[in-house]
């Protein structure tokens, strides 16, 4: 029978582990913060490091906090094609009507 004590000490668990990821967190926040409110980027790339910082941020959590990191290596695949597939998806529904969200010449209105 599957012991559950034994599954947990089998992890790498330490409390440092979780400080140093919840560290890592916090610095890719203000990060987020810090650009969001200086706007050192154009508005495009801005959405670009913001989305690729929230994707990093979501990586770790998903790893540590939700214990994903010990799963089997199918486990981890799945969750990953699954997520992409969702990004394709998102893609084809939303690439058509980006451009119209994107201010007309004369700088009035949307397309």
């Amino acid at each position: 029978m599957h012991d559950v004590a034994t599954h947990a000490a089998a992890h790498d668990d330490s409390t440092a582990q979780y400080f140093w990821v919840w560290g890592a967190l916090l610095v890719l926040t203000a990060i987020e913060v810090v650009l969001g409110y200086r706007q050192v980027f154009t508005p495009v790339r801005m959405l670009e490091v913001l989305l690729i910082l929230s994707i990093i941020k979501s990586a770790l959590i998903i790893g540590y906090f939700m214990h994903l990191k010990f799963e089997k290596s199918l486990m981890r695949w799945m969750l990953v094609l699954s997520v992409t597939a969702c990004f394709i998806i998102m893609y084809f529904f939303f690439f058509p009507d980006a451009g119209r969200v994107m201010p007309p010449p004369d700088g009035v209105g949307l397309q």
